[in-house]
């Protein structure tokens, strides 16, 4: 399946595996490439030593395209050095202004795909020489800059940029919301709760269980786990933290039921607090439940652990044929 996204990134599948900090790792990011998607690794939080390490084993289990991702909201210059110096030629930036960073990117030859929330940041992005596009909307799971949902957003992204190639993002779980965001101009999808739910994401086994038994109005679109990255909201399963506030009356930092406790530890000892935005890891040990919980509306699509490179086959043979389907009804 070929599109104009597919060609920009050297990859035979319009599918952007999203780069889930905690969640991502070598093994989903190698496994989604090498079934012609682009496999992403998360590396917000890395330092150059880990960095160089992530790199350095993807790179040992594919000779296909993959991406690193960079959140703006904190100081990246650093990072994004011993990204290029380890030869990666294909960078993602998020919840910032990618402007600083572009000439460094062009120049090492690499491609720079930005996460836009709205027509304008989508513009200013390209006008700064994004080279792709990725419209989120409010529907996605993990942090979310933006509050408009991804079907109006998609439509009114691809006319601000045409022609530079667009990937929807939010509440993207099946072949058939793939099939519907080409149909609205979008030149692939970016997928991230349907990722988390296959045997590579580095997640704890109950985070999947989790993921597995929930429905679509299982997620909340909140601030509350703001422990670690203050102002930024994010959509979560529903679960006892989020109740114990609402319960509590919602109120504010400082203030909330159990701020400051240690609910669970993650495999190496670390705590993990009440309130903290992080990923529940594999090894992880205590409530995980009461933890954040990323997921997108879509998560209702996800029944089932599957490889992620079987995930990828999924996805596009369902999108073939609902692509299909609607040319069948567009003739009748």
């Amino acid at each position: 399946m070929r599109t104009s996204l597919t060609e920009r990134l050297g990859i035979t599948a319009p599918i952007i595996q999203a780069p889930m900090g905690g969640a991502s790792c070598p093994a989903l990011a190698a496994a989604v490439s090498n079934a012609g998607g682009l496999g992403m690794l998360a590396l917000s939080w890395s330092d150059a030593v880990d960095i160089r390490r992530q790199i350095g084993e993807t790179r040992a289990l594919t000779d296909r395209p993959f991406g690193v991702n960079l959140v703006l909201a904190r100081p990246q210059d650093d990072r994004l050095a011993a990204c290029l110096e380890a030869g990666v030629r294909i960078v993602s930036l998020f919840w910032g202004d990618p402007a600083p960073f572009a000439a460094r990117i062009h120049a090492a030859g690499a491609v720079l795909i930005h996460t836009a929330d709205s027509a304008a940041d989508a513009r200013r992005a390209a006008a700064a020489g994004a080279d792709v596009i990725a419209a989120q909307g409010w529907e996605a799971g993990g942090h979310v800059r933006g509050e408009v949902a991804t079907l109006p957003l998609v439509r009114a992204v691809v006319e601000a940029v045409r022609p530079i190639p667009v990937a929807a993002a939010g509440g993207i779980a099946d072949g058939r919301g793939l099939a519907a965001v080409l149909m609205l101009g979008a030149h692939g999808a970016w997928i991230g709760t349907r990722f988390l739910a296959s045997g590579e994401a580095a997640i704890h086994p109950l985070y999947r269980q989790r993921l597995i038994a929930a429905c679509e109005t299982d997620t909340v679109h909140t601030g509350l786990f703001d422990v670690g990255w203050p102002d930024a909201p994010h959509r979560v399963l529903h679960n006892a933290t989020v109740e114990g506030w609402e319960a509590a009356g919602r109120p504010p930092p400082g203030s909330r039921p159990g701020e400051g406790e240690t609910v669970a530890r993650t495999a190496d000892g670390a705590p993990m607090l009440r309130y903290q935005s992080a990923t529940p890891r594999a090894g992880a040990t205590g409530d995980i439940a009461a933890l954040s919980l990323w997921a997108g509306q879509g998560v209702a699509r996800v029944t089932k652990v599957k490889p992620a490179a079987e995930i990828v086959r999924e996805l596009l043979d369902e999108a073939r044929a609902a692509l299909r389907e609607a040319a069948a009804l567009a003739r009748t």
